[in-house]
């Protein structure tokens, strides 16, 4: 089997989804797995998923990029006013899964490493053929130019082909019928786990993907 290059799009707190898809997918030694971005938030399991993607970086080679949701973590550490709008948005619920929810003193409550691993995600990832973000890319732009709010915030819907010519694989605008946003020039795999939608894994090479959720259903194709 050839090295594969696996996307993994918004995980937002589902651990379930994320261990069904991985069990699926099987990631061999060659692979790289790529995670697009908001791991915590909204969903039940916060904590136990980014427990779960530090184990998984000390077998495999992982690539963890940042989402709007940990910018917003991050953001939340040390401003109470940003805490609050986090906390709004699905970060009450991520404190729920560190028993730091109606804590003042919540960012002690976050071991360590889970700061690390937030700390040191990358704003975007660069392969041969492909270009993994979270959220968007400004055509027009080196990567190493883009805006954060465009890589963090804008969605697939303003996105048009970069200069690069390189595929873009990202996630962020979540597709609630469960299917991949499939625009040639850019490929959105978000698929709205976190609303009762399906978590996805996508092979940027072969264009095979697999599907997990909640319910610990499974599905596989290709696009």
């Amino acid at each position: 089997m050839s090295n594969r290059i696996l996307a993994i799009g918004d995980i937002h707190g589902c651990h379930v989804s994320l261990t069904r898809l991985l069990e699926l997918v099987a990631p061999q030694a060659g692979d790289t797995l790529v995670f697009l971005g908001d791991y915590i938030d909204r969903g039940p399991a916060s904590r136990e998923v980014i427990e779960s993607l530090i184990e998984l970086s000390r077998h495999h080679k992982t690539v963890f990029l940042r989402g709007n949701h940990e910018v917003m973590m991050l953001e939340a550490r040390n401003d109470a006013l940003k805490a609050n709008l986090w906390g709004a948005v699905g970060g009450f619920e991520a404190l729920i899964s560190y028993d730091a929810e109606y804590d003042t003193d919540w960012p002690s409550k976050i071991p360590a490493a889970h700061w690390q691993f937030l700390d040191e995600t990358k704003p975007y990832f660069e392969a041969t053929n492909h270009i993994f973000v979270h959220g968007c890319l400004d055509a027009d732009i080196d990567l190493e130019a883009q805006s954060d709010t465009t890589l963090y915030w804008e969605r697939i819907d303003t996105m048009r082909p970069h200069k690069s010519g390189k595929q873009v694989v990202c996630g962020h605008t979540p597709q609630h019928s469960g299917e991949i946003l499939d625009r040639g020039f850019a490929v959105c795999i978000d698929t709205a786990a976190v609303s009762h939608g399906w978590l996805t894994c996508f092979d940027a090479v072969t264009k095979k993907w697999w599907q997990a959720n909640e319910r610990r259903e499974t599905r596989s194709g290709a696009t």
